[in-house]
């Protein structure tokens, strides 16, 4: 096992995340210190984790009693339905305030076993241990929980600190490409909000930036925790800052939810954040080189930068429900600079369809 990096966060509760490979050969360590004087763990998982979730549950097993949860994976998993079924679980199994929720997964099933977590006896502990690029870099740090509806995403959640969270790298190692480079879609983002080192690591070569195995990967995934720990720990319950974490988010949730969530998330925020650039332009002075470098660093990782043309009704009216609006007014994280971002209140439509017309230069998606 490498060395492990801890990156601490405060704000709901102070926490750490672990970051390392082959973490989890020894992560029921980590996990038996932070869950101390718990009974009864339950671990959610999606069918594709049985056999991890199976392991760590027989390293567990000394000392608690280890209940298995599968779930649907990605954003089907994120249901009501899903959420009653774990509360069933629990019940049956007699869960009390003392025990505790391990969310094994990528970003959907720890945001579901958050959630679960946070609303179980109004609150048990739990520990995130991610299985891919977006969830150890964005869904499993800074608390947010939370389970979709049909009008749209994350709409129903709460904000509820994890006790850990376990990051192994190894676990990439076997990510299927698209997987994987969709989550990098968060990295960059944390590159254009916060580091702009992160883009060069990208542009530099984006072949070693995504080795798994590389000590750029690495550099990456440890940067972008970074800025989201920073971020949320001065801002837990997104009153302000936190707010730019969200940057590519609201053209890019609106996207998942015209796509019936087939898309990937890191897909839709990549053209998101195209959008928010052209943005950015339009009301706060973003160069156009700056606009032109989303495009060339979300390209070379295989992400989408453009979007059908004709959805903008449909797109307008999800972003309408976006968590960022106050009443009639829509709000966007925009870019003064790479590396600098502002909150922008938008009442004029206008500008917002113009910026998507930048970003709408298909009619169809191949």
């Amino acid at each position: 096992m490498s060395e492990i990096t801890q990156i601490d966060v405060s704000g709901g509760g102070d926490y750490s995340v672990f970051v390392g490979r082959d973490v989890l050969t020894n992560g029921a360590l980590l996990i038996r210190d932070v869950l101390v004087g718990a009974n009864k763990v339950m671990i959610v998982h999606p069918p594709t984790l049985v056999d991890v979730a199976s392991r760590l549950r027989a390293e567990l097993s000394e000392t608690f009693q280890v209940i298995l949860a599968e779930v649907p994976d990605a954003e089907a998993g994120k249901r009501v339905e899903v959420a009653a079924f774990c509360w069933q679980v629990l019940g049956q199994a007699d869960f009390t305030r003392t025990d505790a929720i391990i969310g094994l997964g990528g970003g959907a099933v720890t945001d579901l076993a958050g959630f679960v977590a946070a609303t179980w006896l109004r609150g048990v502990r739990f520990v995130n241990v991610p299985t891919t690029v977006l969830g150890m870099v964005d869904a499993s740090v800074g608390g947010k929980t939370g389970i979709n509806t049909n009008e749209g995403k994350n709409l129903v959640g709460a904000f509820y600190a994890p006790v850990a969270v376990v990051c192994d790298l190894a676990v990439l190692d076997t990510l299927p490409v698209n997987e994987k480079l969709a989550g990098f879609a968060e990295v960059v983002k944390c590159g254009f909000i916060a580091d702009p080192a992160i883009l060069d690591i990208i542009e530099n070569d984006v072949e070693l930036a995504t080795n798994t195995h590389s000590a750029q990967f690495r550099t990456l995934i440890e940067k972008a925790i970074s800025i989201k720990a920073r971020v949320v720990s001065e801002d837990f319950t997104e009153q302000g800052q936190r707010e730019i974490l969200n940057y590519g988010h609201t053209l890019g949730h609106a996207i998942e939810h015209a796509e019936r969530y087939q898309w990937r998330h890191g897909a839709a925020i990549s053209v998101g954040m195209v959008f928010a650039a052209e943005l950015s332009a339009l009301t706060s002075s973003l160069s156009a080189d700056d606009v032109d470098r989303h495009r060339r660093v979300l390209g070379l990782l295989g992400l989408p930068t453009t979007y059908i043309a004709g959805r903008w009704d449909t797109l307008l009216a999800t972003m309408r429900r976006d968590k960022k609006a106050r009443g009639s007014m829509l709000r966007f994280i925009t870019l003064s600079e790479i590396g600098k971002p502002v909150t922008v209140n938008v009442p004029d439509t206008s500008v917002l369809f113009a910026a998507f017309q930048e970003t709408a230069t298909r009619e169809s998606i191949d």
